[in-house]
């Protein structure tokens, strides 16, 4: 048997990507990875495409035993994995032998965690991505989270050289970098409200002065009726200056519309395609990965951000990526 065999399926366990790109305009959700920095450093660290698939695993992780030697990458929560009995490093390459076995225990920090194999997941492309989306029932591994018996297969790449399997010798695994070659990963929120940066909204204006004041400095809590396709927050009550229909329009990841009942929802990965509720505000796109962490119960609390010094942050952490696949690159590419 070749591939990556599913012993135990875990909570939730997708394989996604970036996202179904350009397809929102015939009410297609983008989807893709929640936490998409996790995914594209899980990636970077193995060489591979950032677009190519990742393992996201949701607070409750598989068992997966590898049937080839393969190079994995983990980022994300800590959801404390291991390989046999040796606790499996996050953010970095690893080479791991065939037959080796890959668990889960207990969640450290953070919801979801990122498991890149080397080539990525091969699974089909439905409308220019592999990312799941099970209320659609497509993409991915048949449009579901994985069960007890898949076996994932990996995509072309050639086979490990006898020299390179040797370096294993009896270990389960070994790391494939120096240690400064590492994905500079960002720490979930462990300890009180998660401080969240946000642009205001099309639709700010709208909310009475109380309202905006509870917004900008209230804690809220996500409650567990949050998902893939929306965070519902628990806190005061937005009040909106005066009643009013709205024409349902666009929404990206992060939005935070209010309906009537002036709880906010953040809008996250299998959103839909259009809203119409008002928009208070919009998450800062280098936030979005720790929100994507939060748990239920979890407290937050909102900051203002302008569009430039978010811009500038977003630039920033992009060059971080780029160094990285620097150094993987100078590193050599992960065998």
């Amino acid at each position: 048997m070749s591939g990556i065999e599913v012993i135990k399926p875990g909570a939730l366990s997708l394989l996604q990507d970036r996202g179904r790109h350009g397809y929102q305009h015939l009410g297609v959700v983008v989807g893709g990875a929640m936490d998409e920095w996790s995914h594209r450093c899980a990636n970077a660290l193995l060489g591979n495409d950032e677009d190519e698939a990742t393992l996201e695993i949701t607070l409750m992780g598989p068992s997966l035993v590898f049937h080839e030697t393969q190079a994995i990458a983990l980022c994300g929560a800590n959801l404390s994995a291991r390989i046999g009995e040796a606790e499996l490093p996050m953010n970095r390459a690893v080479r791991v032998r065939a037959g080796a076995r890959l668990d889960f225990g207990k969640r450290i920090d953070g919801m979801r965690s990122y498991l890149a194999v080397r080539g990525g997941f091969a699974v089909p492309s439905v409308m220019d991505s592999r990312s799941t989306y099970v209320r659609g029932a497509f993409g991915g591994l048949q449009g579901r989270a994985l069960k007890k018996g898949d076996v994932l297969e990996v995509g072309g790449v050639p086979p490990l050289c006898a020299a390179s399997v040797a370096r294993l010798g009896d270990r389960d695994f070994i790391e494939i970098h120096e240690p400064e070659v590492h994905a500079p990963a960002i720490a979930p929120q462990t300890a009180g409200p998660a401080p969240v940066r946000v642009i205001a909204g099309q639709q700010w204006a709208l909310f009475t002065a109380q309202a905006q004041e509870a917004f900008m400095q209230a804690e809220f809590r996500v409650s567990p009726q949050s998902d893939r396709m929306g965070f519902r927050l628990e806190g005061p009550v937005l009040e909106r200056r005066h009643a009013m229909d709205m024409i349902s329009e666009g929404v990206a990841f992060g939005t935070v519309q209010v309906p009537p009942d002036g709880q906010p929802i953040v809008l996250m990965a299998d959103r839909q395609t259009t809203g119409g509720y008002p928009k208070i505000a919009c998450v800062a796109s280098v936030d979005l990965p720790l929100v994507a962490q939060l748990a239920p119960q979890q407290a937050l609390r909102f900051e203002p951000i302008s569009l430039e010094a978010a811009q500038s942050l977003y630039l920033e952490r992009e060059r971080a990526l780029a160094r990285l696949r620097s150094l993987v690159r100078a590193a050599g590419e992960a065998q």
